[in-house]
C-alpha cells in the first residue's frame, strides 16, 4: 500500500481542524521542520512520528490510516 499522499492528508486535516503547523507539532512533540517536510512530501513518515500524529488527532495509528484510506479518493 502506498502512502505517498499521507503528508498532504495530514496537512489538510490539521488545517481543517484549525491547527497551525507549529502548534500541532508542539502538541504532538514533533520537530516542526520534520512535520513540514512530511506534509510537503519531502520526507517519509516514520512509525514513531505517525503514532504521535495519530494521537494528536485523537486516533490510533490504525484508525488514522483507515481514515486516510477512506478519504483519499
Amino acid at each position: 500500500m502506498q502512502y505517498f499522499e499521507l503528508g498532504k492528508y495530514i496537512k489538510n486535516k490539521r488545517e481543517h481542524d484549525g491547527w497551525s503547523l507549529n502548534k500541532f507539532a508542539f502538541e504532538c512533540d514533533i520537530d516542526p521542520a520534520i512535520l513540514c517536510r512530511i506534509e510537503n512530501q519531502k520526507q517519509n513518515i516514520k512509525l514513531n512520528v505517525l503514532e504521535k500524529i495519530a494521537k494528536g488527532f485523537g486516533r490510533t495509528p490504525a484508525e488514522f490510516l483507515t481514515e486516510f484510506e477512506a478519504n483519499k479518493n
